[in-house]
């Protein structure tokens, strides 16, 4: 699919969509909770439909009962030994723990980019906490069997949390007690809401101020409960740009005081000049003259394709940290801004370790390709805002995966 976007001035309201990051976490929640879990504000993007889909191969029921509420029955037995996660990571990443609790062999597949991101951080710690492991060379597929049974286990936080957060939700099932020990812990935010959630399901995690220590006690019990999604910083932070570069835009449905690790964006368009003003359950962001700035995403690395968007219309250098998180995403997400960016006109330069360099300046329109990442068809689609003609956004249904209405929603506010 190809998305044409003309050099405009945008002016309106738009609503952030439910956060998938939260809603994948409630799903695996009401998964192994006994009994009926409503959750409320849930709108399925690809992720978070993944999610769903594995849930009941795990043995969930679900039931939508309106647009955005779902009840989800947990607690029961998997059925069928593969469950294809799509390309969903945190899904991947997160399950599989669950999936360990299982005393039969469970196969998770999946398909596209996901197939060549890493997943050998999961096998040995599997393994010390009880279960067995196979994968295809630290690759997708994996096959585990568990049940987990607890113990002491080293954990690499240094490529995702995701698989962190998925000890810290099966675990507490676990016979015996746990203690993890993290190394190198990025995207500490995520971690956050994970905890969050499980506490508003009944289990408490315990840890240390560094995140380096984790200790998890077993035999807990997840309650049932009716939970409501909160919006998506991730989603809203290329709209919030765009009101920042072309105009003025205010999105409701957000939480100011949100754990998510999105909710930067607004420190980020604070120091680019941005004029924002913050409400109870929606901010607004308008158009002022911006310059460049500095802004350390390690713990917020989804926000890069927004952060470029913004540095691409700023005056100078923007200088953005944190390049090394961007691997292992949809695609090697630094070296397709630098490409796709490079299309538009814009300098952005990842020849030093971890730095991402973004030369604003007048921006063209051109032809790009998301290269099926969901962010850069955001971020590019926000930059040509700002360009001289029309510029065609190539793969453009990629944003099916987090945010499914966002070409309306976009129109919907483009004068």
């Amino acid at each position: 699919m190809k998305q044409t976007v003309k050099g405009s001035t945008v002016c309106g309201k738009v609503q952030a969509p439910s956060s998938k990051s939260y809603a994948q976490r409630a799903i695996a929640a009401a998964l192994l909770a006994k009994g009926k879990t409503t959750l409320e504000n849930m709108e399925l993007c690809s992720d978070t439909r993944a999610a769903l889909m594995v849930s009941e191969a795990l043995g969930a029921k679900y039931e939508q009962i309106d647009g955005s509420t779902y009840v989800i029955t947990g607690n029961g037995h998997p059925h069928g030994s593969v469950i294809d996660i799509g390309e969903s990571g945190l899904s991947t990443r997160m399950f599989t723990p669950i999936a360990s609790l299982a005393d039969t062999a469970i196969t998770i597949t999946g398909r596209g980019s996901i197939l060549k991101r890493p997943m050998d951080m999961m096998i040995e710690p599997l393994r010390t906490l009880g279960a067995e492991v196979s994968s295809h060379d630290g690759y997708l597929p994996i096959t585990v069997r568990g049940p987990l049974s607890g113990g002491t286990a080293e954990v690499d936080g240094s490529i995702s949390s995701q698989f962190l957060t998925g000890l810290l939700m099966a675990l507490p099932l676990a016979q015996d007690d746990t203690t993890l020990y993290v190394g190198k812990l990025n995207s500490i935010p995520y971690i956050n809401m994970t905890i969050d959630v499980l506490r508003n399901f009944g289990i408490e995690i315990g840890h240390d101020e560094h995140y380096t220590e984790f200790f998890v006690e077993g035999r807990q019990e997840y309650t049932p409960r009716t939970y409501n999604i909160e919006g998506d910083w991730s989603g809203a932070s290329c709209l919030l740009v765009a009101g920042a570069v072309a105009g003025e835009v205010t999105v409701s449905n957000l939480n100011p005081l949100s754990l998510q690790a999105d909710v930067e964006i607004v420190e980020a368009l604070s120091r680019a000049g941005a004029e924002i003003i913050t409400e109870v359950n929606r901010i607004t962001v308008k158009k002022y003259p911006l310059h460049a700035f500095e802004f350390d995403a390690t713990h917020c690395p989804d926000l890069f394709p927004a952060l470029v968007a913004l540095a691409a219309n700023c005056d100078g250098t923007s200088v953005l940290k944190g390049t090394v998180r961007l691997t292992h995403k949809e695609s090697d997400r630094a070296e397709t801004l630098r490409d796709e960016f490079g299309k538009l006109g814009v300098e952005v330069d990842i020849s030093e370790e971890n730095v991402m360099k973004v030369t604003g300046g007048r921006i063209k329109s051109a032809v790009v390709n998301s290269h099926n990442d969901h962010r850069v068809a955001m971020a590019t689609a926000v930059a040509a805002l700002a360009a001289d003609g029309e510029t065609i956004i190539e793969d453009a249904e990629a944003v099916s995966k987090s945010y499914p209405d966002f070409w309306h929603d976009l129109a919907s506010i483009t004068l």
